[in-house]
């Protein structure tokens, strides 16, 4: 019975003070939700589908950008691949609140708020993340200045001109601009300039450096309006060391190699074709694997095909040359028959009737000299046409002579001497085309 009593007494003394906590609590969540900064304008009054300052000034929109990551800069789809944090601020005179903080709202809170239609000029593809929720960021300061910022994965077109590739730079734009607000609705400011990009400076990219960049503020003019424009503009150095080791020691080697023929003999005819027929078909693999990574950017005469062109070039030149050192001498070869035996008699009985030709000629122009002087000449003696045949006859002949003088000039003499040549020419043409490709490329 006393337990009875007891319970009794304690539950009587255990609702009011329940009853006091519970309505004390319902009155700080009230006046929480109360204290809620700009949870009154939201409620009341707040369209968010009309811009801040509507029907006056356009709004200030200042931004910022931190560059996460540039993946990829494709050659043949000539665009570049970045993930980047896009910042943007602007003052709404409707949410200012009273007091000095700030406070970040939960990112679903964008569907009520007014905010820029900006976009990405030239992107392709373009998404926001999303995990595990979407990645924006809603902040609002006391004097109604909105922070707000999403992370975005985009690609961008960029022109690029490939004529000195692997030696190239590229200069990519990332250009931000208001999709249908005008300049007189709004007008878009970087926050700090130059230094409102971060990101860049630490990037490290497989096959370029940044060299520099810097910040513009332009406008585009359409036929709707001009809109306001900001553009960030950096330049892409390509890394050089990667197509050297790949792609120019191979081809100088491959040249040099096609030299090891001139120091063998002219009759080792399996062994020089060997190397020339090889070198040639290595150097046009060569060629064809460089060319397939840029399959559809064969248009460009690029630096590197130039390069290849003149290896190929001199390895042609060496097959070439020995084909020719080869011929003149199986020529040579054929014309010095082996004089023995009745040649030799036949060549003195030669020689014989040479001899007696010539002191006959000798004698019978001696006499007609001196029957010349007894003889008186008359212009009915002369036949004019006989003249003027023999002088045909002796322009046929100088012309005879020059030709005979011009082929025998570019004949080869001694065949032996085109390899003695070749090792010193070659070698010295190359390195002269080495210089005047490198130093126009590089510097020029």
């Amino acid at each position: 019975m006393f337990c009875r009593y007891f319970c009794f007494f304690s539950l009587c003394l255990f609702l009011p003070i329940q009853r006091c906590s519970l309505g004390h609590v319902s009155n700080l969540q009230s006046s929480d939700t109360r204290s809620l900064p700009g949870f009154e304008n939201l409620t009341m009054g707040y369209n968010k589908y009309l811009r801040p300052y509507f029907g006056g000034d356009p709004v200030q929109i200042a931004m910022t950008l931190d560059i996460a990551s540039i993946s990829s800069v494709s050659e043949s789809d000539m665009d570049y691949t970045a993930t980047i944090s896009l910042q943007q601020r602007w003052t709404d005179p409707r949410l200012v609140f009273h007091g000095n903080k700030s406070f970040s709202l939960d990112a679903r809170l964008v569907e009520l708020l007014w905010v820029p239609d900006t976009y990405i000029v030239e992107s392709k593809r373009s998404f926001l993340h999303d995990v595990t929720v979407g990645n924006r960021l809603i902040r609002l300061f006391s004097n109604g200045t909105i922070l707000y910022a999403l992370r975005i994965t985009t690609t961008v077109a960029c022109n690029m001109d490939l004529s000195k590739y692997p030696m190239d730079t590229q200069t990519c734009r990332l250009q931000l601009e208001s999709w249908g607000y005008d300049e007189n609705d709004v007008v878009f400011t970087w926050l700090r300039g130059n230094d409102s990009v971060h990101g860049l400076e630490k990037l490290q990219l497989s096959q370029y450096t940044v060299e520099h960049y810097y910040t513009l503020v332009s406008k585009s003019q359409m036929e709707t309006g001009n809109y306001p424009r900001l553009i960030l503009q950096f330049e892409l150095r390509r890394n050089v060391l990667y197509f050297i080791l790949e792609t120019y020691v191979p081809s100088t080697l491959l040249v040099m190699l096609s030299w090891v023929s001139f120091w063998i003999t002219l009759d080792s005819v399996p062994a020089r074709t060997c190397i020339g027929v090889t070198t040639v078909l290595s150097m046009t693999t060569l060629m064809i694997g460089s060319r397939s990574s840029l399959s559809k950017t064969n248009c460009f005469i690029k630096a590197i095909d130039v390069y290849l062109g003149i290896c190929f070039s001199f390895i042609f030149g060496a097959l070439v040359e020995y084909a020719m050192a080869h011929y003149s001498s199986s020529q040579k070869c054929g014309a010095k028959a082996p004089q023995e035996g009745p040649a030799n008699e036949l060549t003195k009985e030669m020689k014989e009737v040479n001899i007696t030709n010539i002191l006959n000629s000798s004698i019978t122009s001696y006499k007609k000299k001196i029957s010349f002087t007894s003889i008186e000449i008359s212009s009915d003696n002369v036949n004019r046409s006989d003249l003027t045949m023999k002088t045909h006859e002796k322009i046929k002949c100088v012309l005879r002579n020059k030709m005979h003088r011009i082929i025998g000039y570019f004949t080869i003499q001694n065949p032996s001497n085109v390899d003695h040549y070749s090792k010193l020419l070659f070698p010295l043409f190359f390195l002269l085309v080495n210089v005047f490709y490198w130093a126009y490329y590089l510097y020029f």
